[in-house]
């Protein structure tokens, strides 16, 4: 594959906006005893993030219909960098620090599928599908790696400093789209313009809803593993 600026920027900028992805999950039990949380609270710590991405994401992927996803992504990392420096200096407890984890889920949802967009927008044919596998790949390694680096932090720094890696991340991912993806001008899609939110086709459409409800419940279990295997090893 001839490598792409925008497709490189892109993963690059995804792997960087990931890093700290699962740092509030590798410093659960830190931030319980911290901050003397019961389990129920520190569930909804970890569990915010996921719902406000479940809210969140059907309205910024849809958007990008209709928005450049380069500004939907610009937007969404800037939010992500700024919840996690408000979690590591402006969290003293529960409520601010489940405001700010609702906010990096919403970021994240921002970043993921409009970047993968992105992508697509880029590319086309076999290009397309090994672009898609290396975005996919970038995201993983990062969030794999993010447990790692939150735990030699916050035994080296303490807690707060382990949050730092994910408002750094976020900010580079910025730079690096701001000045490696091209826009793209909008090319309209056949038919008539449909409603922001409207949903039917999806469910007109039986192998797309399959694959999506597959896919859900996939994220569902590997999201329940990430928030809570650290904790329990």
């Amino acid at each position: 594959m001839t490598l792409n600026r925008g497709v490189v920027a892109m993963c690059a900028a995804q792997a960087c906006a990931q890093i700290g992805a699962f740092s509030v999950a590798a410093l659960l039990l830190t931030l319980i005893s911290a901050w003397s949380l019961s389990n129920t609270e520190a569930g909804w710590i970890s569990g915010i993030y996921y719902a406000a991405y479940t809210v969140v994401v059907p309205l910024l992927s849809s958007l990008t219909d209709r928005v450049d996803p380069k500004r939907v992504y610009l937007g969404s990392v800037a939010l992500t960098a700024v919840a996690f420096a408000g979690f590591a200096w402006v969290a003293t407890g529960f409520w601010a620090a489940l405001m700010f984890r609702a906010l990096m889920g919403a970021g994240w949802a921002g970043s993921y599928m409009p970047g993968l967009k992105a992508l697509s927008d880029l590319t086309e044919g076999p290009q397309q599908s090994r672009a898609v596998a290396a975005h996919a790949s970038a995201v993983g390694v990062s969030g794999a790696l993010s447990f790692g680096i939150a735990g030699a932090v916050n035994a080296w720094l303490g807690w707060h400093w382990a949050l730092v890696p994910g408002a750094l991340g976020a900010a580079l991912a910025f730079v690096l789209v701001l000045v490696g993806l091209p826009a793209r001008p909008l090319r309209a899609a056949p038919g008539p313009r449909r409603a922001l939110l409207d949903f039917r086709p999806v469910f007109r459409n039986r192998s797309a809803l399959a694959y999506s409800i597959a896919y859900c419940v996939h994220t569902w279990e590997m999201s329940a593993l990430r928030g809570w295997g650290s904790s329990h090893f």
